[in-house]
């Protein structure tokens, strides 16, 4: 199998690149990367010599018709994916998000290849804090930023090209992901490599807002679960059912990493910050037989910050501009 992996030197991208060459000797990976702030070519330099690498956008068409040509399968992670970002600029996000999106599938289309698309579960808004309800395949879109917003529109543009053209392609709405290589601008990164540099960790706001976790490892399973058993034309919410406020996952940070409960400094919130993301998750258990290998948030985030420990130089040269960044927001 020849495996085309877009974006696959960003976070979820890259540990999909390794545990791709872990579990699946006998693909053929490709990676595609525009090499942005996101995207970082260390993040795969100890498998380089595995893959084929190519620095390219996937919104460019000259770039990405070529690969699409010579793969069987696309799986489709390239995008901008920050949300205070997106807030300061939308224009990168409409361009990777829909037009890169829009590229993909029109070459996808000529050549009759087989596309997984990966979205977020931020393309349904947010739920409100005192209730039980969680987002579903039947959940309207609702979304309440640049960055979730053109998510949206890029799963709305896959479906329209598997009813219009009958392209072969696949859905996942994943939850909040977290563990190695996340960029350290994200939120369980940065509060651990703020302890580790000696930094107070921030909570924005009250910490009320609430999110559910899911180790990046278990939603790169889920898609090779789609991939092998998925129906096209199908869209999967991949989640753990383990939610937390801001508050209680730093306060579990805090403790795993030997410091006292309340041991940071309140910040301003993010504008529109979204309250509450639960995904019900049932399809793809119960049709497809998935399930997270860390359904233990307390046992994930403990590996997660053991990997920040051991790898000070991947994350150690961009803490100092990160953390002006945030300073200029008051965050």
């Amino acid at each position: 199998m020849k495996l085309l992996i877009t974006g696959g030197a960003g976070f979820i991208g890259s540990n999909f690149v390794h545990l791709t060459l872990a579990t699946r000797p006998d693909v053929h990976i490709t990676v595609v990367d525009k090499l942005t702030y996101a995207g970082n070519k260390t993040n795969l330099a100890d498998v380089m010599d595995r893959i084929r690498f190519v620095e390219g956008d996937v919104s460019n068409p000259t770039v990405i018709d070529s690969l699409i040509a010579d793969c069987d399968i696309v799986v489709h992670f390239a995008a901008e994916s920050h949300n205070d970002n997106s807030l300061r600029d939308p224009w990168p996000f409409v361009q990777s998000n829909l037009i890169g999106t829009y590229q993909v599938l029109e070459a996808v289309r000529r050549h009759g290849k087989r596309l997984h698309h990966i979205s977020t579960d931020e393309v349904f808004g947010d739920l409100e804090l005192d209730t039980t309800d969680k987002f579903t395949n039947d959940t309207p879109y609702n979304p309440s930023s640049p960055y979730s917003a053109t998510k949206a529109g890029s799963d709305y543009l896959v479906r329209a090209w598997v009813r219009s053209f009958g392209i072969q392609a696949t859905i996942s709405n994943c939850a909040n992901n977290y563990g190695p290589y996340q960029h350290i601008e994200k939120f369980i990164p940065r509060q651990i490599t703020n302890i580790l540099s000696g930094l107070k960790p921030k909570l924005y706001g009250t910490g009320a807002a609430i999110r559910e976790w899911t180790h990046v490892d278990d939603h790169n399973r889920a898609i090779w679960t789609i991939l092998d058993k998925g129906k096209i034309g199908e869209t999967y919410l991949i989640g753990t059912n383990d939610e937390r406020s801001g508050k209680k996952t730093l306060e579990l940070i805090l403790e795993l990493m030997g410091k006292p409960k309340d041991d940071y400094d309140l910040v301003a919130d993010r504008p529109g910050h979204d309250m509450r993301y639960s995904i019900d998750s049932t399809k793809i258990r119960q049709e497809l037989g998935w399930k997270p290998e860390f359904p233990d948030f307390r046992a994930g985030l403990f590996a997660t910050i053991g990997w920040y420990r051991e790898h000070e130089d991947w994350w150690k040269p961009l803490k100092a501009e990160v953390e002006a960044t945030y300073a200029e927001k008051g965050q």
